[in-house]
């Protein structure tokens, strides 16, 4: 039904760009028997590129080419989906030949294009309930990158069960790992059916830079960009490159997939170049741990010298929950016997210091004012190429989605709005605070039976006396 798409696109007012035509010659293939060969049909574009009105145009040709069409819209929300029919949808197709063939109904909850076929473009709430009680040829999920879960989806399917040329299509600009991972499962999906070479029943479109991609490269725009040179200019898209955050300018013109909407307070870049696989701290260590504020997962890491003077951090341990820590915590420190434990008891991890006390594991808490000193420290050190890693993937995740939170004239990184688990980097942060600044004797172990075989060593007696086997061993602590 291209060919019809096409026309229909004409009538609206505009030609289709080829990009556009492409997906709909594809998209609306039929088989012998005059079905669909692909019920689902998902597409990823960056913004500004004419996916809105390819979509306007899809549900003008269903709705046209046969009699009784129920098609249906949503947007990231209610209030965006109305605005798309009755703001941006209903004043162009009332000034297009195709204003005789429909009437708009506008009442509130039940906008609707009512057509003189029969047909209906109406519009679908986003909630599991939603399309119970109905049918649907064509459901159209935009915006599919606000959709926390399936639940649309869900109550649309059921209504397209009896309908032979149903069609379910899901459109969208890239979201983040972390706030869209019902869009991420469909391009995860869709790229491993195009790998496979399978070609019914789905079919699947991305238009995207590849993540290596420089994202200030005029190149980079035209491989990923199909509108450009058509309804956009290069000058558009370097001034957006130069007004947006680099994150957000990648997620929304390049079409990629990021860990949050962003810029790293700390360039990744940089952070890549700190890393150090064989770097290793030298005694003693200062431990600290965190916590995220669902309790969902817990963190506990290293912080200290290295030989050349440097500061290094690394992540020790980090599990979902927080019955783990505790016990977990406690061996570290019988094994490392580090100069201090650190957390910051204000916050969600200073529900464990009881449960650490019982274990015998003496918490040094850490105020605001010293959190914001330990932020800054770290993204000084960071900057200056003073800190090393070893590359953990958990902790270079946490800092990608890390966002701070003001705290007086300083800064913190704040655990709320952050897009992503960064109890790894928090531990980091207050962990290399305390190595530089916590000063504590640390406990040595020292063997009598050793201790004793030295002493008649220097006395070089002729008849050397052995030490008995009974002896213990001590701990003590030097002034």
């Amino acid at each position: 039904m291209g060919d019809t798409a096409a026309r229909v696109a004409v009538a609206v007012g505009s030609e289709l760009m080829p990009w556009q035509r492409q997906v709909l010659d594809v998209a609306l293939e039929l088989d012998d028997d005059g079905g669909f060969l692909y019920r689902d049909v998902t597409l990823t574009v960056p913004r500004q590129q004419g996916k809105s009105f390819l979509l306007l145009v899809l549900a003008l040709t269903r709705a046209l080419a046969d009699p009784g069409q129920q098609v249906r819209y949503t947007a990231q929300h209610g209030s965006a989906a109305r605005q798309k029919l009755i703001d941006d949808w209903l004043p162009v197709l009332k000034k297009s030949p195709l204003a005789r063939y429909f009437k708009p109904r506008l009442t509130s909850g039940h906008e609707a294009l009512l057509f003189t076929n029969g047909s209906t473009l109406g519009l679908v709430a986003g909630t599991e309930k939603s399309g119970h009680g109905s049918t649907v040829d064509l459901g159209l999920l935009d915006e599919a990158f606000a959709h926390p879960d399936a639940r649309v989806e869900q109550s649309i399917r059921p209504a397209m069960l009896t309908r032979p040329r149903a069609q379910l299509w899901i459109c969208s600009t890239a979201g983040t790992m972390t706030l869209s991972p019902y869009l991420w499962g469909k391009v995860e999906a869709g790229r491993q059916l195009v790998d496979a070479g399978v070609n019914r029943s789905s079919c699947y479109f991305e238009w995207s830079a590849p993540d290596d991609a420089d994202p200030g490269d005029p190149a980079t725009w035209r491989a990923c960009m199909p509108a450009l040179g058509t309804t956009i200019t290069a000058d558009v898209v370097a001034a957006d490159f130069r007004a947006m955050d680099t994150t957000e300018f990648r997620r929304a013109m390049l079409n990629q997939w990021t860990t949050s909407r962003v810029d790293p307070v700390v360039p990744m870049d940089l952070w890549h170049r700190l890393t150090d696989p064989e770097s290793s701290a030298l005694d003693p260590l200062t431990f600290a741990f965190d916590v995220t504020p669902d309790r969902s997962s817990s963190a506990i890491a290293i912080a200290g010298r290295r030989e050349d003077g440097a500061s290094h951090i690394e992540v020790v341990d980090h599990r979902p929950g927080t019955g783990w820590l505790a016990e977990r915590m406690a061996e570290l420190v019988r094994k490392h016997r580090p100069s201090a434990v650190l957390c910051d008891a204000a916050g969600p991890a200073g529900s464990l210091l009881a449960d650490l006390e019982r274990v015998d594991v003496e918490v040094t808490p850490v105020s605001s004012k010293e959190h914001g000193q330990a932020c800054g420290m770290i993204f000084d050190a960071a900057v200056q190429g003073t800190l090393h890693h070893r590359g953990d993937p958990e902790l270079a995740a946490a800092l990608d989605g890390a966002v701070k939170r003001p705290l007086g004239d300083a800064w913190a990184w704040s655990r709320k709005s952050s897009s992503v688990d960064i109890s790894p980097l928090v531990a980091c942060t207050l962990a290399m605070w305390g190595a530089q600044t916590v000063t504590r004797s640390t406990p040595q172990v020292i063997s009598l039976q050793d201790e004793v075989a030295r002493l008649q060593a220097e006395r070089q007696g002729p008849e050397p006396v052995r030490p008995p086997s009974n002896l213990p061993v001590v701990t003590f602590t030097p002034f």
